[in-house]
């Protein structure tokens, strides 16, 4: 099975650790925002820290917009997006005013909102996860394993693509996948041990 595997460089930081997670199960991964490299790929991850405005506005500069559609979404290569990455599928964000994501999901990215629960924004540490559908991207990984999250926004959508939730004052959508495209809210490559099987799940899909 063929596995040239390529994140996305698009100056949204936290690359090299995601890069160094894949290295650890013994793939080999470039960080590239090169056309043809991108075209070569048989899989992609768009990994990100960072603010959504910003996201997009480096994807457009770069012509990434185009490419990502054509190998994602007509292609059908297996995708995965982390944090940041996740959320730029949605079709919107609500962060520092209203931004049109990549809209390959029918999703908004809205911001916690907690008016009476003492809880901080944003939310970080170690959390459940807790499964909605089984799914390939958790096989060998326990019901409630924690994942670690750093994140002020979330993912909210109605379409049928939720894989698992975590509970942060309410709860909300921690991963999901429609046909070829899978994301995540957490961080797997902070993840430990939970975190490596499922970035090797991904590369055996």
């Amino acid at each position: 099975m063929s596995n040239n595997i390529v994140i996305i460089d698009y100056n949204m930081g936290n690359l090299r650790s995601v890069q160094k997670a894949f290295e650890k199960i013994g793939s080999t991964v470039v960080i590239t925002n090169n056309h043809k490299d991108i075209q070569c790929a048989d899989k992609i991850v768009l990994p990100g820290v960072g603010a959504f405005k910003d996201g997009m506005k480096h994807l457009k500069e770069l012509g990434l917009i185009e490419l990502l559609n054509e190998e994602i979404i007509v292609k059908k290569k297996p995708f995965l997006g982390v944090c940041l990455g996740m959320q730029l599928i949605a079709k919107e964000s609500q962060e520092n005013g209203k931004t049109e994501g990549l809209s390959w999901i029918n999703a908004k990215v809205v911001k916690f909102n907690f008016k009476e629960k003492k809880l901080k924004i944003p939310h970080v540490g170690w959390n459940e996860v807790c499964y909605k559908n089984k799914n390939i991207l958790f096989n060998g990984i326990s019901e409630k394993s924690d994942f670690y999250f750093v994140h002020s926004y979330y993912f909210s959508t109605e379409e049928n693509v939720v894989i698992s939730t975590t509970d942060y004052g309410s709860d909300f959508v921690s991963s999901i996948q429609k046909d070829n495209i899978f994301a995540v809210q957490f961080h797997p490559e902070k993840s430990q041990r939970v975190g490596l099987k499922l970035l090797e799940n991904f590369v055996n899909i």
